[in-house]
């Protein structure tokens, strides 16, 4: 019986940018970094809002992902937040642009997309 998400794991190209953009930026908390030097790689574990795990991965030299237009694998990671409009300022002041919020169409919930420094989408899903 699957109870729930344990952990999703993103690979980045640039391990510092992407540490920075993920802890400073969006605030995510950092239970382990590990460096595992059998695969030149860092392994860095993070908290969003102490729920779920983040695994943020290094390699050297990792092949880009095809992300757009709508390529076939894991097309984006959504966040719930209480206050779009308060995360969309956020990330304005940080110098991150997010796409104009839109209304889903079935809920009529609102939500935005930005991209992480490798590009990877990003949603922001109001609750």
């Amino acid at each position: 019986m699957i109870l729930g998400i344990h952990h999703i794991a993103i690979i980045c190209s640039d391990y510092q940018k992407s540490k920075t953009f993920y802890t400073e930026k969006l605030g995510f908390t950092i239970v382990r970094e590990v460096y595992r030097e059998a695969r030149d790689s860092y392994k860095l574990d993070l908290k969003v809002n102490g729920l779920y795990q983040i695994e943020l991965f290094s390699f050297p030299n990792p092949p880009a992902r095809t992300s757009r237009p709508e390529a076939s694998g894991l097309r984006h990671l959504a966040f719930s937040v209480d206050d779009l409009d308060a995360t969309v300022a956020s990330l304005n002041r940080q110098n991150i642009t997010s796409e104009p919020i839109r209304i889903d169409e079935f809920t009529g919930k609102r939500f935005t997309f930005i991209a992480d420094p490798d590009d990877l989408p990003i949603e922001f899903y109001e609750q």
